[in-house]
């Protein structure tokens, strides 16, 4: 079920709740064929579906009810849609009623998307996301010890609904987990720098140990500088 879902002034209930809304969209795309099978694909923007859903009107005022949408539709105004956690501004596209009873009449409703109302909340929080995610494959990439294993913990973090947005369901899990991964290098950074000093220069061995503790900790400084900023950029998530 949808929930509680409003279309303008009207608040859907009881049978006219839709048990499934159909949303979402394509992005257009044109699409460049070079020698050798090769393709370029340019993104064009996002090419929203309209979006539509049944119901059924019923009791006493199912024909009121389904006059005032109808009188919107015919209006042609935009008109806000919520429901969940979803809110767009829509035009009525197209609203169809079959008259059963006086009591009881089905309907279909399309409406146009002029505008998702939170795609600036969700495009920033993806943005973010995608910059975390980004310095964590460097650190991944470039760590030392066992640092791949807690990156690969937070990655799956970041995946989470709401990671991205202060606030949000798993925000709390995403920080603990790139608080983890700074947390980590910054700890094997520190142990190759005290086995720098604790293999000493009395020997080939000990030079060896001293220079494999070097290469560690030029890997952690540039492991930790991504870590640091993964852990601030996602501290900085706005609500």
């Amino acid at each position: 079920m949808a929930g509680m879902m409003l279309l303008g002034p009207v608040v859907f209930r009881d049978f006219e709740v839709p048990g499934q809304v159909s949303w979402g969209g394509a992005q257009r795309v044109s699409v460049h064929a070079l020698p050798g099978g090769r393709r370029v694909i340019d993104a064009m923007g996002r090419d929203d579906a309209p979006i539509l859903w049944e119901g059924v009107f019923s009791g006493e005022d199912a024909a009121m009810r389904a006059r005032l949408l109808d009188l919107m539709r015919a209006d042609g105004g935009v008109w806000p849609l919520t429901w969940g956690g979803f809110f767009y501004s829509v035009v009525i596209q197209a609203f169809q009623v079959r008259y059963e009873r006086a009591t009881w009449m089905p309907y279909r409703i399309v409406c146009a998307v002029l505008r998702d109302e939170i795609e600036g909340v969700v495009a920033d929080a993806v943005s973010l996301l995608r910059a975390v995610a980004a310095d964590l494959l460097a650190v991944d990439q470039g760590g030392i010890g066992q640092v791949g294993g807690d990156v690969t913990a937070a990655q799956a973090a970041l995946a989470a609904p709401g990671a991205g947005v202060l606030g949000g369901a798993g925000y709390g899990a995403a920080r603990l987990g790139v608080g983890g991964v700074r947390a980590a290098v910054e700890g094997a950074v520190e142990a190759a720098g005290t086995a720098i000093g604790a293999a000493g220069f009395g020997g080939f061995a000990a030079l060896r140990a001293a220079g494999a503790a070097a290469e560690d900790l030029a890997q952690g400084g540039r492991a930790l500088g991504f870590a640091r900023r993964a852990d601030v950029t996602l501290g900085n998530a706005g609500s």
